[in-house]
């Protein structure tokens, strides 16, 4: 078990951390949406694997740079999460989209709970954690609606899902924004 980081440290980490977050997600969505219907599939298929693959990645790192897995459960969990999500879009490519559509609404049921439980967690330690906690909300949402439409069958995957990564995009960037905007009144203030 690692140390429980101070407030002031684990502010600065979640604020290179949210930003980061934005820039992959804005990044990939862009990319997504100019894949979108052009019949690159495979181009679209590193998409799709390398989106719940990188999550995995950034959920580890933040557990272990926040106190360690034991101290941040949910990032722990969603980071698991997120990797055998990664592998089940690697299986799901070879039957359908749908199939790849209903697994990206399961992860996002389950991550955007578990991002809820996170953000929760840490309202009193870092503050400006709403938007996560709307997004987190949000995500489960969107998981159930990715879910109802894999079912109906024909919806465009790869756009769907780029469309909720650029609202991950937007609540990352609005994480961060308001964490740096905190810490510019509160020197405003003392100096």
């Amino acid at each position: 078990m690692t140390d429980a980081p101070s407030p002031q440290s684990e502010t600065r980490w979640l604020k290179s951390y949210y930003t980061l977050r934005f820039l992959f997600s804005a990044a990939w969505a862009a990319g997504a949406f100019a894949v979108g219907g052009s019949g690159v599939p495979g181009i679209a298929a590193a998409l799709l694997i390398a989106y719940p693959a990188w999550d995995a990645l950034a959920n580890y790192l933040d557990a272990r740079r926040s106190g360690g897995f034991a101290r941040n459960r949910p990032q722990a969990a969603n980071a698991a999460i997120s990797f055998a999500t990664t592998v089940a879009v690697v299986l799901a490519l070879g039957r359908s989209t749908d199939a790849v559509l209903a697994v990206f609404g399961i992860w996002a049921i389950v991550a955007g709970l578990l991002q809820l439980g996170a953000a929760v967690s840490r309202w009193k330690r870092s503050g400006a954690q709403w938007a996560m906690i709307l997004s987190g909300a949000q995500s489960a949402l969107a998981g159930g609606f990715f879910v109802v439409k894999a079912k109906a069958g024909g919806a465009p995957a790869l756009e769907m899902i780029a469309g909720y990564a650029s609202i991950g995009a937007l609540y990352f960037f609005i994480s961060a924004f308001w964490l740096f905007a905190g810490d510019r009144l509160r020197r405003h203030r003392h100096g």
